[in-house]
């Protein structure tokens, strides 16, 4: 098993050093000058585009609203990545991959908002609204649905399966350390099996509602849980105020290599925070775009802009916090733990009441994000097929995956993880890199409205030359009706 964890783990480092990243970083720079730093600049519109109302569904319910859509998609990045996936690259890279993490997240960006614009651009109709994604621009806007075929294949496989182990394993991690803190049992293997009894029960309750129920579960839950994270990290670091100056110096000194923090070099701190800060924030890895396509907006940039406000959320915040809580804490650095090291940081700060609170965050942000991971890999089955029978199977299998992540090695998930991580990022931004001046051109149009002061709406004869749109034919009267402006 080490061997195959070894051999998994030098096949990463090349793929990643020498194709995902400079990929990601060429794409993030060309959008970022293109759209005139669009993910810096328009930030309150960010905000705004938030509380667009949707319209009614075929079935004559609502469909998704913009913060529904958004809620999904946090549901997925704000996981375990937030919690363990920071542990591990501070751990591993030292203090500098922090920063490394925070440069990408504000550099892919652009790639966030302009795959996310190409999901709605390109989306289609279904019975509760609207589906799309990455699968779908690929069809109709490369006309390669080969492409579109291939990265359904990846995502499911990603999301639905490999990374859904990864929150079953976290959550597993982290009851872990709470049981032990409260029995002194070290072992307590009845954990995994019991945990993963649980969250089997818990997830299957909410898949088999339906994407409704999805985003009304992540809508509650997401926020609420976000946010008393948010506030016990913010207390840790009142707590901790005077290390502040010397952390952000640590910070800054170990990602550009003028102070050596725990033998982490600086390509291991970039690796280490690009590698943790994409799988958290999942910029310009093609799968917020799928949640964002279900939203009813009146224009596509409306939800673009808010699918992209995610990094900042994401990244900037929740990242940021787990960052502050393990690094006032004297972290020790070059072994891979997960959440446990953020909970022991937790736990030195605020006492033990806090490692049982963090336990609970997890276990809810991680479920949320079950959800959010399953409806990724449900938006593309649907693309590879109609088969009404597909769809209890494909349930059935990630219910059967969740409990074998609880039970499984955390060092193989996370590795296997990694791989999956880099093949859909490659292929996603191998598509909007000739598409991506499609989402341009919808900003400059969004932009001009605004300028207007009109709140934007797009239908398909603005753009007319566009080919393969298979909505966006209403009128724009009906449509700003429909869309509650």
């Amino acid at each position: 098993m080490d061997g195959l964890i070894d051999g998994i783990g030098e096949v990463n480092d090349l793929f990643w050093t020498y194709v995902v990243i400079p990929l990601l970083a060429l794409v993030g720079i060309y959008f970022t000058v293109r759209s005139g730093g669009v993910q810096l600049r328009m930030l309150p519109e960010m905000i705004r585009n938030l509380r667009s109302k949707p319209e009614n569904a075929p079935d004559g319910k609502k469909a998704i609203s913009s913060f529904q859509a958004f809620s999904i998609s946090a549901a997925a990045r704000v996981g375990t990545g937030n919690v363990a996936g920071v542990a591990i690259a501070i751990a591993l890279g030292g203090p500098g991959a922090v920063l490394w993490m925070w440069v990408m997240g504000l550099v892919v960006g652009s790639a966030a908002f302009v795959e996310s614009t190409l999901a709605q651009l390109f989306k289609v109709r279904d019975r509760t609204g609207y589906r799309g994604g990455p699968a779908y621009y690929m069809q109709h806007g490369l006309k390669a649905r080969w492409m579109g075929i291939l990265f359904a294949v990846v995502i499911i496989f990603t999301f639905s399966f490999t990374f859904n182990m990864v929150q079953a394993n976290s959550i597993v991690d982290a009851v872990h350390s709470s049981v032990t803190s409260v029995t002194g049992e070290e072992e307590a293997s009845w954990v995994a099996p019991v945990v993963g009894f649980a969250l089997v029960a818990l997830v299957a309750l909410v898949v088999f509602g339906g994407v409704r129920r999805i985003a009304h579960v992540a809508q509650m839950t997401v926020p609420f849980m976000a946010l008393i994270y948010l506030i016990m990290g913010i207390i840790v670091v009142l707590m901790n105020v005077e290390k502040i100056p010397a952390v952000l110096g640590d910070i800054v000194g170990a990602a550009f290599g003028f102070k050596e923090i725990g033998a982490a070099a600086v390509g291991t701190a970039i690796m280490q925070g690009i590698r943790r800060g994409l799988f958290s924030n999942e910029a310009g890895m093609g799968s917020a775009p799928n949640a964002g396509a279900t939203a009813a907006v009146s224009h596509p940039v409306k939800q673009g802009l808010a699918q992209t406000f995610g990094i900042y959320f994401d990244t900037l915040i929740v990242c940021s916090i787990t960052a502050f809580i393990i690094l006032v804490s004297d972290p020790t650095y070059g072994e891979a733990v997960g959440a446990s090291m953020t909970q022991s940081s937790l736990e030195a700060n605020l006492g033990t009441w806090s490692l049982h609170l963090l336990t609970a965050i997890i276990f809810l942000l991680a479920f949320t994000s079950v959800l959010g991971n399953f409806y990724y890999g449900e938006a593309n089955l649907t693309f590879l097929t109609s088969n009404p029978r597909a769809l209890p199977i494909f349930r059935g299998v990630v219910i059967v995956i969740l409990f074998l992540g609880a039970v499984a090695s955390l060092e193989l998930v996370w590795s296997v993880a990694d791989v999956t991580m880099g093949v859909m990022a490659v292929v996603n931004l191998v598509a909007i890199a000739p598409l991506g001046m499609l989402a341009i051109r919808l900003l400059k149009d969004y932009q001009e409205q605004r300028r207007q002061g009109l709140d934007p709406v797009f239908t398909r004869d603005r753009l007319p030359d566009i080919q393969g749109v298979q909505c966006w034919e209403a009128d724009r009267s009906e449509l700003k009706q429909q869309a509650g402006s």
